[in-house]
Protein backbone atom coordinates (compact mmCIF):
# COMPACT_ATOMS: atom_id res chain seq x y z
CA UNK A 1 0.00 0.00 0.00
CA UNK A 2 0.98 3.71 -0.70
CA UNK A 3 0.37 6.44 2.15
CA UNK A 4 0.65 10.27 1.74
CA UNK A 5 1.16 13.10 4.17
CA UNK A 6 0.42 16.36 3.26
CA UNK A 7 2.05 19.16 4.83
CA UNK A 8 3.04 22.94 4.36
CA UNK A 9 -0.40 24.51 4.54
CA UNK A 10 -2.07 27.71 6.10
CA UNK A 11 -3.19 30.97 6.59
CA UNK A 12 -1.48 33.46 4.40
CA UNK A 13 -2.40 37.02 3.47
CA UNK A 14 -3.06 37.93 -0.36
CA UNK A 15 -0.17 38.31 -2.56
CA UNK A 16 1.36 35.81 -0.16
CA UNK A 17 3.09 32.03 -0.62
CA UNK A 18 2.97 28.96 1.00
CA UNK A 19 5.00 25.95 0.05
CA UNK A 20 3.16 22.40 -0.05
CA UNK A 21 4.75 18.92 0.68
CA UNK A 22 3.46 15.54 -0.12
CA UNK A 23 5.50 12.55 0.87
CA UNK A 24 4.65 8.66 -0.34
CA UNK A 25 5.50 5.82 1.97
CA UNK A 26 5.22 2.15 1.32
CA UNK A 27 4.97 0.09 -1.71
CA UNK A 28 5.81 3.95 -4.07
CA UNK A 29 7.69 1.66 -6.90
CA UNK A 30 4.48 1.97 -8.53
CA UNK A 31 3.85 5.05 -8.37
CA UNK A 32 4.72 7.18 -12.17
CA UNK A 33 3.61 10.26 -10.91
CA UNK A 34 1.44 12.64 -8.38
CA UNK A 35 -0.35 15.68 -8.21
CA UNK A 36 -2.64 17.88 -6.21
CA UNK A 37 -6.04 19.00 -5.95
CA UNK A 38 -8.20 21.15 -4.48
CA UNK A 39 -11.81 22.01 -3.23
CA UNK A 40 -13.10 24.84 -2.05
CA UNK A 41 -16.66 24.91 -0.16
CA UNK A 42 -19.69 24.45 -1.85
CA UNK A 43 -17.37 23.51 -5.18
CA UNK A 44 -16.13 20.35 -6.83
CA UNK A 45 -13.01 18.71 -6.43
CA UNK A 46 -10.43 20.36 -9.30
CA UNK A 47 -7.04 19.80 -10.66
CA UNK A 48 -4.17 21.79 -10.03
CA UNK A 49 -1.05 20.92 -11.33
CA UNK A 50 0.76 17.15 -11.92
CA UNK A 51 4.21 16.10 -12.44
CA UNK A 52 5.38 12.85 -13.81
CA UNK A 53 8.46 10.73 -12.44
CA UNK A 54 10.57 11.90 -15.17
CA UNK A 55 9.72 15.77 -13.97
CA UNK A 56 6.81 16.69 -16.93
CA UNK A 57 4.44 18.91 -15.73
CA UNK A 58 0.96 19.96 -16.48
CA UNK A 59 -0.52 23.05 -14.99
CA UNK A 60 -4.07 24.26 -14.18
CA UNK A 61 -5.01 27.68 -16.07
CA UNK A 62 -5.52 29.27 -13.12
CA UNK A 63 -2.85 28.76 -11.48
CA UNK A 64 -0.01 28.82 -14.32
CA UNK A 65 2.53 31.57 -13.48
CA UNK A 66 2.12 31.19 -9.96
CA UNK A 67 2.32 27.49 -8.79
CA UNK A 68 5.60 25.47 -9.32
CA UNK A 69 5.48 21.68 -8.40
CA UNK A 70 8.86 19.83 -8.31
CA UNK A 71 9.34 16.46 -7.52
CA UNK A 72 12.22 14.71 -5.72
CA UNK A 73 12.35 10.94 -6.55
CA UNK A 74 14.53 9.65 -4.04
CA UNK A 75 12.28 10.63 -1.30
CA UNK A 76 9.31 10.01 -2.76
CA UNK A 77 7.93 13.59 -2.32
CA UNK A 78 6.40 16.73 -4.07
CA UNK A 79 6.59 19.75 -3.77
CA UNK A 80 3.95 22.93 -4.61
CA UNK A 81 5.51 26.15 -4.70
CA UNK A 82 2.54 28.68 -4.70
CA UNK A 83 3.19 32.56 -4.88
CA UNK A 84 1.07 35.56 -5.36
CA UNK A 85 -1.72 33.43 -3.59
CA UNK A 86 -5.45 34.96 -4.08
CA UNK A 87 -8.23 34.70 -2.16
CA UNK A 88 -10.04 32.41 -4.86
CA UNK A 89 -6.89 29.51 -3.86
CA UNK A 90 -8.84 29.29 -0.44
CA UNK A 91 -9.36 25.50 -0.47
CA UNK A 92 -8.58 21.70 1.06
CA UNK A 93 -5.46 20.82 -0.86
CA UNK A 94 -5.38 17.27 -1.55
CA UNK A 95 -2.21 15.11 -2.89
CA UNK A 96 -3.11 12.20 -5.38
CA UNK A 97 0.00 9.50 -6.76
CA UNK A 98 -1.24 8.21 -10.10
CA UNK A 99 -0.26 4.49 -11.49
CA UNK A 100 -1.32 1.97 -14.13
CA UNK A 101 -2.24 -0.05 -11.33
CA UNK A 102 -5.28 0.76 -9.58
CA UNK A 103 -3.94 -0.20 -5.74
CA UNK A 104 -1.17 2.39 -5.93
CA UNK A 105 -3.80 5.07 -6.96
CA UNK A 106 -4.88 6.71 -3.82
CA UNK A 107 -5.07 10.43 -1.61
CA UNK A 108 -3.64 12.47 0.70
CA UNK A 109 -5.99 13.49 3.75
CA UNK A 110 -5.90 16.87 2.46
CA UNK A 111 -4.62 20.38 3.75
CA UNK A 112 -5.87 23.94 4.52
CA UNK A 113 -4.94 26.67 2.66
CA UNK A 114 -6.82 29.93 3.58
CA UNK A 115 -5.91 33.37 1.62
CA UNK A 116 -7.31 35.90 3.26
CA UNK A 117 -6.73 39.64 5.26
Amino acid sequence: QVQLVESGGGLVQPGGSLRLICAASGSTFGISGMGWYRQAPGKEREFVASISSGGMTIYADSVKGRFTLSNNNAKNTVYLQMNSLKPQDTAVYYCKTYSLTAEYRVWGPGTQVTVSS
